[in-house]
């Protein structure tokens, strides 16, 4: 068949796919008649294509279908997660308040650069700078948003700089002192201030 013209071939693809046309049929015919080899490839395609024909009847078993799907594996369920929110609803509202806490007191993060300075006698304000002088003892908490501190006296409760810096060498401190820099930072200082407070009101 390889001394033969492709067309030959063609024809054959035509005639199986029912597209040959009469005088390409007639071309055909002829041809298989004087050739041996090419008769052997019309059979061998007839053969393919009888085989594909009776293979498209063929049908699964009746379980086949289900025993497939079985196998699949399994959709995770929110059943799940709903169940576990019924049965903690205090630990979802706890969370749910958190939330919106959060959001809240992140709003009112100071954006701005106002400086603000907590009230409290004998502190020194010069432009952005609070001073403790020597030998001066501050009962309270102070707060600086927006500007430094500088201890060099004593300050007996909390100091807390937002925004700013806190520099002392020889002061003295009875409580804690935070530096606040960042919004998440300042939020946790608000959160436990908040919770302090909430706590004070019970006792």
């Amino acid at each position: 068949m390889n001394t033969c013209a492709s067309q030959f071939v063609d024809y054959m693809h035509e005639y199986l796919d029912g597209d040959i046309s009469r005088e390409h049929e007639q071309t055909l015919k002829r041809h298989l008649q004087t050739c041996s080899n090419c008769q052997q490839h019309m059979h061998e395609l007839s053969d393919t294509v009888a085989f594909i024909k009776s293979a498209a009847h063929i049908t699964a078993p009746p379980s086949f279908e289900d025993q497939v799907i079985s196998r699949l594996p399994k959709r995770k369920s929110s059943a799940g997660i709903k169940q576990w929110f019924r049965q903690h609803p205090m630990l979802v509202a706890a969370a749910v308040f958190c939330l919106f806490m959060s959001a809240a007191l992140l709003g009112s993060y100071p954006n701005d650069d106002q400086f603000s300075v907590t009230k409290q006698p004998n502190l020194v304000v010069d432009g952005q700078t609070v001073t403790v002088p020597a030998g001066e003892v501050i009962k309270g908490d102070i707060v600086v948003e927006n500007g430094d501190i500088v201890i060099e006296g004593e300050v007996d409760g909390n100091v807390t700089v937002i925004n700013g810096n806190y520099m002392a060498s020889t002061a003295v401190v009875t409580g804690q002192v935070h530096e606040i820099d960042e919004a998440f930072g300042w939020l946790w200082y608000k959160i436990k201030k908040s919770f302090n407070e909430v706590v004070g009101l019970f006792q």
